[in-house]
């Protein structure tokens, strides 16, 4: 079964080459991208795209930076595997745009992503929702939150006001770390 997957002998080579080279690009391109890193909930990881900077300025000056990172509120929490898979099809989506320079100035949330953050929001403070207190201070509270997302109330909610720089122009933004070695800068600063 194995001999029939090998190349002719004078095949094996060349082949052997042009494999160690994909694999080559698919790690470099891989370690490049940072890919590892979208594997955790660092809220840092999420400046490896420098747009996205104003939103973790935004939200590292907020009361939600001591209890909630990104993923926290922007990816599904129902099971283990919709989490991975929201992040991978978001990431994949936000990734290509990126390449690709199709990014927007201002950022929106998509529809997906909406009912996510919206769920989050309930699933975190639905002691605070349910408590009859709230429901009789705030006038028709509890119909409102059937009929429209959280932030329509709870706008400076984590983002601030304005999702820019000038709303936190104090802010200090991670910017990550270049991927490119120091010999290679060296060497394309000297040719």
């Amino acid at each position: 079964m194995l001999q029939k997957l090998l190349p002719p002998e004078k095949w094996r080579l060349p082949v052997l080459l042009v494999l160690s080279i994909l694999v080559g690009l698919v790690v470099f391109i891989l370690y490049i991208s940072k890919a590892h890193s979208y594997l955790s909930d660092k809220p840092e990881t999420c400046t490896n795209c420098h747009i996205m900077a104003p939103q973790y300025a935004t939200w590292n000056h907020s009361s939600h930076r001591e209890v909630a990172h990104c993923n926290d509120c922007h990816v599904p929490h129902n099971n283990v595997f919709n989490k991975y898979y929201f992040k991978a099809k978001d990431g994949l989506r936000h990734a290509t745009m990126f390449t690709l320079r199709m990014e927007p100035q201002v950022i929106f949330i998509h529809e997906a992503g909406k009912e996510v953050v919206h769920n989050n929001c309930i699933r975190c403070h639905q002691q605070q929702i349910t408590d009859p207190k709230l429901a009789s201070s705030v006038e028709a509270h509890t119909a409102h939150m059937q009929d429209r997302p959280c932030w329509e109330c709870h706008r400076e909610v984590p983002h601030g006001r304005v999702n820019s720089l000038s709303s936190v122009p104090n802010a200090k933004v991670p910017l990550p770390s270049s991927p490119v070695p120091d010999w290679l800068k060296t060497y394309i600063k000297n040719n």
